[in-house]
């Protein structure tokens, strides 16, 4: 019998399904909140009831990649590693390594201060997209049309002036039908799929109330979410692809502490229980 170590720093429906299906499977699950958990310099895995292997579940990304650090620091196999977690939480960092590798992706531009965005914005043309380079569910993230939202927005980020706050990162937007397509792979390999359709707005977030509705895996999908899994490192990740009219799909995000509760509602296949077994194997190779 193996024990696998679920992290967590908010205990929601997606760590209490993976503890129940490597339960079901005859395996321990220890749930670990990463907001009550110590580490110095001198700890060991000993010191630790870690189990075999650590699924990194924090909704944080700040505080799950420094948690990811420290258990490696030990020795400890987690998963995702330290490294694709890192590239994940970041968008430019993702965007720019999605490019790298070839992977179809919209068209991004990168501005470090507010003039030098404007002045990018001006010379491109709206309407763009304006994210945040770090954080989730879409909060953030809305298109802009013209030079009066766009100072609007330098406005309120002069006023909070938080470091991520002074990067700017400016995306095409995308002729597509309001949805994307979330794909869950595990090992480069896509499990599941769905369409998260807009339930009216611009965002097609599920946290944000957007339907789920099941996406058969064609062959283009699943080459192109797997390419984008190994472009960043592999492991259990969530890759959101757009349909561009032009185009084709383009991938425009990877998640690295994938939710999956609306995609298990309709996927075919035990998401939960494969990323369990894919977590144990990970570990006897």
């Amino acid at each position: 019998m193996s024990k696998v170590c679920i992290v967590f720093d908010r205990l929601r429906t997606e760590e209490k399904m993976l503890q129940k299906e490597a339960s079901e499977l005859g395996h321990d699950a220890v749930m670990l909140d990463a907001k009550i958990t110590q580490v110095n310099t001198d700890s060991k895995k000993e010191d630790y009831d870690l189990g075999d292997v650590v699924l990194e579940r924090c909704v944080s990304y700040f505080r799950g990649l420094h948690f990811t650090s420290s258990l490696e620091f030990m020795d400890i196999p987690v998963l995702n590693k330290f490294d694709v977690a890192s590239v994940c939480g970041n968008k430019m960092f993702m965007t720019l390594l999605l490019k790298k590798n070839n992977v179809p992706t919209p068209k991004t531009y990168f501005s470090f201060s507010s003039d030098s965005a404007s002045e990018n914005l001006e010379k491109v043309g709206y309407p763009l997209v304006i994210k945040p380079v770090i954080g989730s569910w879409g909060r953030g993230v809305m298109p802009i049309q013209n030079k009066d939202t766009m100072d609007a927005i330098i406005e309120v980020r002069e006023i909070t002036d938080s470091p991520h706050d002074r990067i700017y990162y400016l995306q095409e937007m995308i002729n597509r039908p309001p949805r994307d397509i979330r794909v869950i792979t595990v090992g480069d390999e896509p499990i599941a799929a769905m369409y998260r359709k807009s339930s009216g707005g611009f965002k097609t977030n599920i946290a944000l109330g957007a339907d789920p509705e099941i996406c058969e895996i064609t062959k283009e999908i699943e080459d192109l979410a797997s390419k984008a899994s190994k472009a960043m490192g592999g492991g259990i990740l969530g890759v959101d692809i757009m349909e561009d009219e032009k185009r084709g799909l383009v991938v425009h995000e990877v998640n690295n502490t994938v939710e999956f509760k609306g995609l298990a509602r309709v996927a075919k296949r035990n998401i939960p229980k494969e990323m369990v077994e894919f977590a144990l194997n990970y570990v006897r190779k």
